[in-house]
């Protein structure tokens, strides 16, 4: 079960390039149900995503580079780039800041993960949070790669 909530971000960390960075890219064969592949960093996955906001059944399935490099001409839509960094908060988590790049340049989100809905509900984001979207679906990754990039609006003022 994936728990997770999702914010734009007001400004990035003045110390960002101390933090662990990995490299994604991902493309999906399907965004109803959700299945992905991705890259990140040098490893290889296929996700199976159950419907859900908030909290959804997630499943990861190792893929060899090989397998990832076919399935990902497969995808249907945008295909997603992004860095993330990996920042812990004063509360025990994790925020996985990601800036995305491509035709999604400018955008930037930043998702925390919980053990339960009830931790997720009682969540005081840091300041440099600008607005919670995790029930906006235009925010989800899968609906990213289906827009239509000709006419976006990252929701970060650019």
């Amino acid at each position: 079960m994936e728990i997770e909530k999702k914010y734009l971000v007001s400004e990035l960390p003045d110390n960002l390039p101390q933090y662990k960075c990995r490299k994604i890219e991902q493309g999906y064969l399907s965004t109803s149900p959700v299945v992905r592949v991705r890259m990140d960093n040098d490893e290889y996955y296929l996700t199976y995503k159950g419907k859900g906001l908030l909290a959804r059944e997630e499943y990861n399935l190792p893929l060899t580079k090989e397998s990832y490099e076919h399935l990902i001409q497969k995808a249907d839509g945008n295909i997603i780039t992004k860095k993330r960094y990996e920042i812990p908060d004063n509360s025990g988590h994790t925020i996985e800041l990601d800036i995305f790049e491509g035709v999604f340049s400018g955008t930037i989100l930043a998702e925390v993960e919980f053990d339960s809905v009830e931790e997720a509900e009682r969540y005081n984001p840091p300041a440099w949070f600008k607005e919670d979207v995790t029930m906006n679906k235009m925010y989800h990754n899968s609906n990213m790669s289906m827009l239509d990039v000709s006419h976006i609006n990252t929701g970060n003022g650019e």
